[in-house]
């Protein structure tokens, strides 16, 4: 399960990213709550803060792919994150110095936004380099449960600390839970990378990015797939809201324990995903259909405790599709376009928020949120079909031997 941390590289990586991930969710619950004070509690000013953090990889998130394409990941990994620390560094003490304005908090989301839009594509593919294509998936599944350890821990200590000491020093917090990530990266042996050859420098790179997508009708499905999975997913958090206050009637408490429980099967899909030496592509298409199923579940719990076991493989499930699907994506395609294939997923993966949003409040507000639940896994439920058919089709296999087609 932890053969990834054999490999030094790695275990720096990954050691800096466990403190780092943690300082992230505490940032993102600090920053909500500074919005919320600031602006008298305004619902407008904390969604707006929201989108400027996500419109710049919608705008640029192509961009910085054909970067990661061309340049060293290791490099650009020590420079975002050094400004990720300095953005946070900055905003905690005005924050702290009680100078912070709303618009403080735009330009920083904002600015935080353009630094994503080079270093998510990076630490995505910065893991083959680590640890070369036998070991990837362990190495993928390994970085996510760091990412849902933060997940179940930065929240609830950023909570405690915001009601002792306010939300300022959270922010000087996570700036100095950079620190771990530069020294992991800088001590790296740069010698032990496997290194991906850069592409070359050329005009039309985004376009040459989409043409090899397009072209590659198995990987346009899952792109697919995975934004009707994402319109329903990327709204649990919501969804879990909707359902623990609207149709059990129960407090902040046992939306919390709720969160939790998502968020414990979650890491325990990423886990049970660092078992695997190489996720088949039927993984992907079960973890999709899982957690479909476990939202119809969830929509048809008849109480709250009910509700709260269907969530855990929901988590699982979740888990399982998406670092299967990263997997198959970094191992399927060409090393040379790794980083815009991948900017492409990052791309689908956050900009479904905004699109799916919107559906799941009006089929709440319509018709309940049992319904939106209902509805949501209902849908992922038929496009997975849809998806396993034609990707049957493209790769020319039948159901049966899907499975036996390796990412």
């Amino acid at each position: 399960m932890f053969r990834s941390l054999a490999v030094r590289n790695y275990r720096l990586f990954f050691m800096g990213q466990l403190v780092s991930n943690t300082g992230t969710w505490m940032q993102r619950i600090a920053q909500d709550w500074l919005v919320l004070q600031l602006s008298g509690g305004s619902g407008m000013a904390l969604g707006l803060t929201t989108g400027l953090q996500f419109l710049p990889m919608l705008l640029f998130g192509l961009l910085g792919g054909a970067l990661v394409d061309r340049l060293s990941k290791r490099r650009i990994l020590i420079a975002s994150q050094a400004a990720m620390g300095v953005l946070a560094l900055g905003l905690g003490v005005l924050a702290t110095a009680g100078a912070a304005e709303v618009w403080h908090v735009y330009l920083f989301a904002f600015s935080l936004g353009l630094v994503t839009v080079v270093d998510n594509p990076a630490r995505q593919t910065f893991a083959v380099e680590l640890v070369g294509r036998r070991d990837l998936p362990n190495a993928i599944a390994l970085n996510s449960a760091s990412f849902q350890l933060g997940r179940v821990t930065g929240p609830t200590v950023a909570g405690l600390l915001i009601a002792a000491i306010g939300s300022g020093p959270v922010f000087l917090i996570n700036a100095a839970s950079f620190v771990p990530v530069l020294v992991g990266l800088w001590l790296m042996r740069p010698g032990e990378l496997q290194i991906t050859e850069p592409a070359p420098r050329s005009k039309g790179q985004i376009r040459e990015g989409l043409r090899y997508v397009l072209g590659r009708k198995d990987v346009l499905i899952l792109l697919v797939l995975t934004a009707f999975v994402q319109i329903f997913g990327t709204t649990s958090q919501t969804q879990i809201a909707l359902m623990t206050n609207n149709v059990f009637t129960a407090g902040a408490a046992a939306f919390g324990v709720a969160a939790a429980a998502l968020a414990v099967g979650a890491l325990t899909g990423a886990l049970l995903a660092a078992r695997r030496e190489r996720p088949r592509l039927r993984i992907v298409l079960f973890g999709a259909f899982g957690f479909a199923a476990g939202q119809i579940l969830g929509g048809l719990a008849p109480g709250y405790l009910a509700f709260l076991v269907a969530l855990v493989p929901m988590g699982i499930a979740f888990m399982t599709f998406t670092t299967a699907l990263n997997t198959h994506l970094q191992l399927s395609v060409d090393p040379q376009v790794r980083g815009r294939v991948m900017s492409m997923y990052i791309l689908v993966l956050l900009g479904m928020a905004p699109i799916g949003a919107p559906i799941v409040g009006f089929l709440a507000d319509t018709f309940g949120p049992r319904v939106s639940l209902l509805t949501g896994g209902s849908i992922t439920v038929l496009v997975t079909m849809v998806a396993t058919i034609l990707l049957c089709r493209v790769l020319g296999v039948r159901l049966k031997s899907l499975g036996r087609r390796r990412a």
